[in-house]
């Protein structure tokens, strides 16, 4: 049977990635990882692992629901949409929000994590008063 790629790996263990089994992350993560976010840049796997915990401990729930990856060479690039609900967001309702990561592998783990995503629809767009206000300047603005 083939290997699976690192690319795989990582969507397989995103898919059931939760609170209870952060230990996955060094499956497909290097020790020195160098994690960068819009919000956030993080080095090394238990800064990671502790991110983690934080962003679990705060939301209800979290899933990623992987639409597309391409491999070239060392580097991946995964299409995804993240829904979560926390519960002083949008009344405790889902919010889903699309993204892409680029990673960069050495030796079959994630040496570079890049995340891209609008923080206006992740965050401030459900931040009461402030969300009226950024749904306000969107409409203006198209």
């Amino acid at each position: 049977m083939d290997k699976p790629l690192p690319v795989d790996k990582f969507i397989a263990i995103y898919q059931k990635l939760n609170s209870t089994n952060l230990d996955l992350l060094s499956e497909i993560y290097s020790p020195d990882i160098a994690f960068t976010d819009p919000m956030h840049s993080i080095n090394g796997l238990v800064a990671l692992r502790h991110y983690f915990a934080n962003l679990y401990s705060n939301v209800k729930h979290c899933q990623f629901e992987i639409s597309h990856s391409y491999t070239c060479g060392d580097s991946a690039f995964i299409y995804w949409t993240m829904h979560y609900a926390h519960a002083k967001l949008a009344s405790g309702n889902t919010i889903s929000v699309a993204g892409h990561s680029k990673l960069l592998f050495a030796d079959d783990k994630i040496v570079e994590h890049r995340d891209y995503f609008d923080v206006g629809a992740l965050l401030y767009q459900h931040i009461p008063l402030l969300g009226t206000v950024i749904k306000f300047i969107n409409k203006r603005a198209s």
